[in-house]
């Protein structure tokens, strides 16, 4: 099977109450999979990559979001520092009936938001991410 990424989805949005305590868990949580590094931070916000992290003005997101991991260690990382950085419980590490091969963590954030860290096995990449650059 041949699954294709990063065509559909431009940024992710999440608006939070309490800024530093979602600062805190995404960088924890991004660290253990190896991104923490390249999160960039203001006084308003915090993003990296397609995902971007503001406080709310009235409300706040309640998504579920998955990050890839490199392998089944990575699932356990992220979990184990979610913990430490405020995060729920969600799903322990562990396989997952979706398909064979997934091997999955699920985290409750700050906010409420159901934060995943998924391994689908091993697998091929034709490239490990996307330039863009404008004209």
């Amino acid at each position: 099977m041949e699954f294709h990424t990063g065509r559909l989805i431009d940024h992710v949005h999440l608006r939070v109450k309490d800024l530093e305590a979602s600062h805190t868990f995404y960088a924890a949580v991004l660290t253990a999979l190896g991104k923490g590094g390249q999160l960039l931070k203001t006084e308003d916000h915090f993003n990296i990559d397609e995902l971007w992290v503001d406080r709310a003005d009235g409300y706040t997101s309640k998504v579920h979001l998955a990050f890839q991991a490199a392998d089944r260690v990575a699932v356990e990382r992220f979990h184990r520092a979610g913990l430490a950085a405020g995060g729920k419980d969600n799903g322990a590490p562990g396989e997952r009936p979706y398909h064979p091969g997934y091997y999955g963590a699920f985290l409750i954030d700050p906010d409420g938001n159901n934060i995943e860290a998924v391994f689908h096995g091993p697998s091929t990449r034709t490239a490990e991410s996307v330039v863009v650059t404008p004209k």
